[in-house]
Parts: C-alpha cells; structure tokens; sequence
C-alpha cells in the first residue's frame, strides 16, 4: 500500500517490493518498521504508520532509508 509512496520520495520504481522482515511500535496508532528487497541486493527500511481503526485513515509513508543490506538490522528510526 505504500510502494507508490516510496516510489514518487524515490524518483524510481522498483520492479521488486517484497517485505521480508517487519517489527511494530504502539502508539496512538501502529509504527511499522519494514525492510523491503527492492531487487539485487538492495533494500529499504520503511516507517509506515497505522491510524486507530476511528480515525478511518490509510496508511502512510513516515519516513525510510535507502541503501539499506540484507543483514543491516531494522530498528526504531
């Protein structure tokens, strides 16, 4: 749901988009943390934020870092 999101901050699309890792924070909604294999070797770590159910919004790219490794771990950021 938030490829696009990423793609347009990116300036590029990625062919690949898989998540293979996540980790959640609660706070008045849902923090995400997402390392995505955008193809070869290469990796995102996004922040996607849930709004409680109520607030009836969609999610939304907070912030990532790019240039991310298969074995950099993904933390709070």
């Amino acid at each position: 749901k938030v490829k696009a999101q990423i793609e347009e901050k990116e300036g590029k699309t990625f062919d690949v988009f898989t998540a293979v890792e996540f980790k959640t924070q609660l706070v008045a909604g849902t923090n995400y943390f997402i390392k995505v294999h955008v193809g070869n070797e290469e990796f995102v770590h996004l922040r996607v934020f849930k709004s409680l159910p109520h607030e009836n919004e969609q999610l939304s790219l907070h912030s990532y870092q790019a240039s991310k490794t298969k074995h950099d771990e993904l933390a709070y950021f």
